[in-house]
């Protein structure tokens, strides 16, 4: 029961950490919308806030479930983009790469980019202490990180194939699919979450002294860069704490996956094996601990951010 076990310590990982990412994207996002000037948007975040905060999860994972993806079409009558993307009932279907012998020479130029892209940061923060004047990183960094794996990807001679899907018999056959539950139990889980996040990012916001808006704008900052590089580093100091909260919530509510027969942790080690060996005690032990053991994980994590992101006082 080994196997068992970790397949559905992987799966549930994976459906806690992509939560988080997507949860966190839409929450600032939807959160920044909240205080926009423009009435319909911030009424749209506002509408969307107390719409899915105050659904119950598991019915939106059963109604993205049942309601949504279970209405798509059959394999043959699959909806497509470009002959290459497919989606139906039955998931997601994506080319797969296929990695030949060259690709390490890929692997250490996506590493080499990260590199030096941090030096590039690095740089040009201790640049500005040091003369004042700002430099610009993002389109440097993006020029890095494209070209080099480019670079090495072509003088490698292609060393990455595609697998496309094909419709055989009654299914799809090659590539990679994102299976429904999953897809249903991600979008449940970051709308949800999502809204929590977004009073976060409001709350954090509203936090800040107007007067930092104020003296920002006296420098000749737009809206844009102002929110970017003055309001939103002060904010993190109150979003951070209730963005542990969240990812807690989100990793421990993942395992309402048995309503759509998602494979995670509950579903097919302490449902599946447990009905198998009658070893409750041990299994549910087992279950307590890695769940006990992520959220200690998360804990540490954002106790470090947070600490990292501290206003230093002089």
């Amino acid at each position: 029961f080994a196997r068992t076990f970790l397949v559905g310590l992987v799966n549930t990982i994976l459906v806690s950490t992509l939560g988080i990412f997507f949860a966190t994207v839409i929450g600032f996002v939807v959160g920044v919308a909240r205080l926009s000037k423009n009435w319909l948007i911030a009424k749209l975040a506002m509408v969307y806030i107390e719409t899915f905060r105050n659904i119950p999860l598991l019915l939106q994972i059963l109604f993205w479930y049942f309601i949504v993806l279970n209405k798509l079409p059959l394999p043959r009558q699959s909806m497509n983009l470009a002959d290459v993307f497919f989606i139906n009932k039955r998931g997601l279907y994506l080319p797969s790469p296929i990695f030949e012998s060259g690709f390490w020479v890929v692997g250490v130029a996506i590493l080499v980019a990260i590199v030096a892209v941090i030096f590039i940061a690095r740089w040009a923060r201790a640049r500005q202490e040091r003369t004042g004047e700002q430099f610009h990183t993002v389109y440097a960094s993006l020029a890095v990180l494209f070209s080099l794996p480019v670079l090495a990807y072509f003088a490698a001679g292609s060393p990455v194939g595609w697998e496309i899907p094909e419709l055989k018999g009654f299914n799809f056959k090659g590539g990679f699919v994102v299976i429904p539950e999953l897809a249903a139990l991600l979008l449940a889980l970051s709308v949800y979450t999502a809204a929590f996040i977004a009073e976060a990012v409001r709350s954090g916001i509203l936090a800040v002294s107007h007067g930092q808006t104020e003296a920002a704008y006296a420098l000749g900052l737009r809206p844009g860069p102002t929110l970017r590089l003055v309001i939103i580093p002060q904010a993190l100091r109150v979003i951070i704490p209730q963005l542990t909260s969240q990812y807690l919530n989100l990793t421990k509510n993942s395992s309402l996956a048995t309503a759509v027969g998602y494979p995670d942790l509950v579903s097919v080690f302490a449902g599946t094996t447990l009905n198998q060996t009658g070893q409750a005690i041990e299994v549910i032990a087992m279950t307590m601990a890695v769940y006990l053991t992520i959220s200690l994980t998360i804990s540490l994590l954002m106790n470090w951010y947070n600490k990292k992101k501290q206003l230093v006082e002089r």
